[in-house]
């Protein structure tokens, strides 16, 4: 099995990237180390070539059976967070790396079909030609530029355009958390965007809004009601770097219990992803340990 660990980290960033759920991920790497290990290795000519095109096609199978199920799904679904200042995703050094694995990105992605999806995150996050991508997927070249094209389109009608560099990220993160859990107006109405929307995951397992919240008033009655909430005294906060980009981590005691992730759009935040979900943060309370 070494010659599939070596790949292990590379497949984990691909399955992720393609489902948006860190542990189906993980679930999607075992099976392709069972394939590897019964597969017939003598004939494999480049493994990780070969590694590729199994990691993907269950990944695509798993994309159908997650449409169906999310389809039922209680509230707004968010991808599971993953902290990734230690290159739990791969390296994230250049600002369309990081988009790749943003938060709002994958929101985007699960708008693609499967395939559309594949062959997005093939091209535009592993570089893959399209003769290689077409061999994957068992599709004609012809077909695989079409639906990329048709990806970007789709991706690059809903992107804002604009974001900051990572230092002014942070502050700006900083200092909307700082003004969130005091219940500071000024502050927030400085920072929000007009347009404004957050999404919150309970997966229907704790309270959360259940429908997108959309405009400066009524995101902000929202913040300063968390902030208002009896349990807020107990929480602390951090920043941390979720999905290439700084998020607040929210604690009650060691128990994580909320991932904050803003979008940006210059010094304005547009989007706000507020993952309670205990399910969903398993895998990112599991990095901080």
């Amino acid at each position: 099995m070494r010659v599939f660990e070596e790949h292990r980290s590379r497949l984990f960033g691909l399955a992720y990237r393609l489902l948006g759920s860190a542990a189906e991920a993980e679930d999607a790497v075992q099976d392709a180390a069972v394939r590897w290990h019964l597969a017939d290795r003598a004939a494999i000519s480049v493994p990780a070539a070969w590694l590729t095109t199994v990691i993907t096609n269950l990944c695509l199978t798993r994309l159908t059976a997650a449409r169906a199920r999310r389809e039922h799904y209680v509230g707004s679904w968010l991808p599971e967070p993953v902290l990734t200042a230690d290159g739990a995703l791969g390296p994230l050094e250049t600002a369309a790396q990081r988009d790749l694995v943003s938060l709002g990105m994958l929101v985007l992605m699960e708008r693609l079909t499967p395939v559309q999806r594949a062959v997005f995150v093939l091209a535009e996050a592993f570089d893959y030609p399209h003769r290689e991508i077409a061999e994957i997927l068992d599709i004609e070249e012809s077909h695989s530029r079409q639906l990329l094209h048709r990806a970007r389109e789709h991706v690059a009608a809903q992107r804002r355009r604009f974001t900051p560099d990572r230092s002014a990220q942070h502050r700006i993160v900083s200092r909307f958390l700082a003004a969130t859990l005091t219940g500071d107006l000024a502050g927030l109405e400085q920072l929000l965007a007009e347009d404004v929307v957050s999404w919150a995951d309970g997966g229907g397992t704790t309270t959360a809004a259940r429908r997108a919240i959309t405009g400066k008033p009524k995101v902000l009655r929202y913040l300063l009601g968390l902030s208002r909430h009896p349990r807020s005294a107990l929480v602390s906060a951090s920043v941390a770097e979720v999905n290439g980009h700084p998020a607040a981590l929210l604690r009650v005691g060691d128990t994580l219990t909320a991932i904050l992730a803003p979008d940006l759009d210059n010094d304005r935040i547009t989007g706000l992803h507020l993952i309670v979900n205990s399910a969903k943060l398993t895998f990112a309370a599991s990095q901080l340990r």
